[in-house]
């Protein structure tokens, strides 16, 4: 069994506790939920913001999800570089998972405004 990459990134509306968490909580839902993914498959979560979005950690937002395990996935926040002209108000995820898939055959999600992203990878 290998360790894959699943990439995840939505926008957020306004800059609070409570959009920040239920955004990040859609979003991860939705990634293991169209991988098949198992809190205990995951190694670890780098969860990354752009600067505008300050409110909150949005690894909290893992807490809050269903299923055993999740208390113990390693969990971290940084920051996203500031480049002029990237996409606003943006949390990106970053999931190391346990899996046998083929890199192929990952599901990355990008939600809301974050389609623009990577629309090669929205469109499978």
């Amino acid at each position: 069994m290998g360790v894959r990459g699943v990439r995840g990134a939505i926008t957020v509306e306004v800059d609070t506790r409570e959009e920040i968490v239920s955004s990040t909580k859609w979003l991860l839902e939705e990634m293991v939920s169209k991988n098949e993914i198992a809190a205990e498959d995951i190694a670890s979560i780098i969860i990354t913001t752009t600067e505008d979005v300050s409110a909150t950690f949005p690894a909290q937002a893992a807490r809050l999800l269903e299923g055993d395990g999740w208390q113990y996935v390693p969990l971290m926040c940084a920051r996203e570089i500031p480049v002029p002209g990237g996409l606003p108000m943006c949390v990106r995820v970053m999931m190391h998972v346990n899996t046998d898939k083929q890199a192929k055959d990952i599901q990355h999600v990008f939600l809301r405004d974050a389609v623009k992203l990577r629309p090669d990878l929205t469109n499978r």
